[in-house]
């Protein structure tokens, strides 16, 4: 519950202490901060009865003085100038101004000085600059999520812009928590680095006063990573629910668009996948697709028994519990149905795309050793018609990733094989793949070989076997909060920010990762907090990632990459 509920009770306050009839005015990031925190039945209840977004809510000129205008919006340059001429020619009774983040002085002199009419009731810093997805979870839902992979003398002002916005989101997310943390980065990441230094400028020089909260034995440690140092999770295949959904279909703002499947009913164009609103989805999102399979079954079972029971209505006192109970029976029949057309579509994907074979090869790749199979099976599915070329694609860079020192010219082989055998392959695109991501650039241990104790542990877990070839792989970031717990994450590879050290175990970590996280990482975080570790670990990034996004980024990098080599 932990960020969810932060940003519900930012939105509580906002709404519950303004009586009559609200409009909800937001901007293009605060509409996704409450979408995901809030449903639509919730605001109708506090009397919202019109949501706008501020940029087009300025177009129109009809006047709604019955209407008390509650917005909540970054505090951005832009929507300052919006809301300035919003109350220069005010189309509302009341105006109660809510921001996101820190606002300058000079922004509220211009809104004081625009206020002509004396509109303004309030203005109010409410702390939810970020989309709180899950409650140990949150992302900042970036546009322009390639620029982290962009060296900075490229385009300086959009990394400023990035960087900008990264250390935006941390300081309301600390600020919302009511913590200051200490800080520690990646040393091989430059743009992590950054972060890293802006964020302990803002939170113990410019706004100390505004982070001087009240000191724990222990400080909260907030680490900032790099996309770069793990590439492998977010280009494997997904087998847990949550997970999965998004790979294979894709989920924006816990939201799921299902208009492309022809079949969807006009109730299910677009369903929600929230654990705060879904009793079947919150204790099945980080379960694996066989177990899925059959928990479905049983809700399914369950719901029949129930519409079995309404059929059998003989009495007057029958029918008023049958008309007590159909909001309860409406919502079932939904969420049984929501779960049903998903599985369903994730199904065919996996059929139609051959999965079953191609992850257990990914797996393989991810897991253990052994090039010369791993090329074999590479080779087989490249050849195999049935394979998509994003999953070309995909097997050929995990393959590189793996085996880029040991075999350079089996990998050519397989650059000219994908070459002629997938129209979509972007010539180099694997190149650049390992000159950002590459065994010198990373910092950890990705697959378990450079560190004793992990070649012990890998061995092993080799001889107890797994228990699912499909999900055994584990995310780089598993090792990264386990190095956490037994203090042993390394200074020299993740120094401290300034003079602020730590004495002892953090009870709070907050881990962001710059370019995104996955929801295989989400559910590992959960996992960990599931334990008696003492530590809690909450997680961020930049945005959400499945692999299309994540090579999408990648693409975008190149193209910018070789547009400013060109120009040079």
């Amino acid at each position: 519950m932990v960020l969810i509920s932060v940003v519900r009770d930012y939105i509580n306050k906002m709404l519950q202490d303004i009586s009559g009839m609200k409009v909800f005015i937001l901007d293009s990031q605060t509409v996704s901060v409450v979408s995901v925190a809030y449903s639509q039945s919730e605001l109708l209840q506090k009397e919202v009865f019109l949501v706008e977004l501020v940029d087009t809510i300025s177009m129109s000129r009809e006047s709604m003085y019955h209407l008390k205008a509650v917005c909540f919006l970054r505090p951005t340059s832009e929507n300052i100038q919006l809301l300035r001429r919003q109350l220069a020619n005010s189309r509302f009774g009341e105006y109660h101004l809510f921001f996101s983040n820190i606002l300058k002085e000079t922004q509220i002199h211009i809104l004081a000085d625009s206020d002509e009419q004396d509109v303004v009731q309030q203005v109010v810093e409410f702390y939810g600059d970020f989309m709180a997805i899950d409650p140990y979870h949150f992302t900042l839902n970036m546009a322009s999520n390639h620029i982290y992979m962009i060296p900075a003398v490229v385009d300086p002002p959009s990394l400023q812009h990035f960087c900008d916005r990264v250390v935006d989101g941390l300081a309301a997310l600390f600020l919302a928590l009511k913590q200051r943390p200490v800080i520690r980065y990646q040393r091989t990441s430059d743009v992590a680095k950054r972060i890293a230094q802006e964020t302990s400028k803002l939170m113990y020089q410019q706004e100390s006063g505004l982070f001087d909260f009240r000191r724990t034995e222990i400080s909260p440690l907030l680490l900032v990573i790099d996309r770069r140092d793990d590439p492998l999770t977010p280009l494997l295949n997904q087998w847990t629910y949550q997970a999965m959904v998004h790979e294979l279909l894709g989920i924006q703002d816990n939201k799921v668009d299902l208009k492309s499947i022809g079949k969807s009913s006009k109730d299910h164009q677009e369903v929600v996948l929230s654990s705060e609103q879904d009793s079947f989805y919150k204790a099945n999102m980080y379960n694996n697709f066989g177990e899925i399979g059959m928990n479905i079954k049983k809700l399914v079972d369950d719901f029949q028994q129930i519409a079995k029971s309404n059929q059998n209505i003989q009495t007057i006192e029958d029918m008023a519990k049958f008309v007590d109970n159909y909001p309860e029976y409406r919502k079932m029949h939904g969420n049984v149905s929501k779960h049903v057309t998903l599985v369903t579509e994730l199904s065919k994907i996996v059929e139609e795309r051959k999965l079953m074979f191609v992850s257990q090869t990914e797996q393989e790749l991810a897991c253990n050793g052994g090039q010369m199979a791993a090329f074999e099976a590479v080779t087989s599915l490249l050849n195999n018609e049935s394979t998509s070329d994003i999953d070309r694609m995909r097997l050929v860079m995990l393959y590189a990733l793996r085996y880029e020192k040991e075999s350079p010219v089996q990998l050519m082989q397989l650059f000219n094989k994908l070459a002629s055998c997938s129209a979509k392959y972007k010539k180099g695109l694997i190149q650049f793949l390992l000159k950002q991501a590459g065994v010198d650039k990373r910092t950890g241990d990705l697959y378990g070989n450079r560190d004793l104790l992990n070649i012990a542990r890998n061995m092993a877990r080799g001889l107890k076997g797994v228990e699912n070839v499909y999900t055994q792989h584990q995310p780089l970031v598993v090792q990264t909060m386990e190095s956490i717990i037994k203090g042993r994450l390394r200074d020299v590879d993740y120094p401290f920010v300034g003079n602020h050290f730590q004495q002892g175990r953090p009870q709070e970590v907050i881990i962001f990762i710059v370019g995104g996280t996955t929801y295989e990482e989400s559910r590992s975080v959960a996992l960990q907090n599931s334990t008696t570790s003492g530590i809690r670990f909450i997680l961020g990034g930049s945005v959400v990632l499945n692999s299309r996004r994540f090579l999408k980024d990648l693409e975008e990098a190149q193209r910018k990459s070789r547009s400013s080599a060109t120009v040079i």
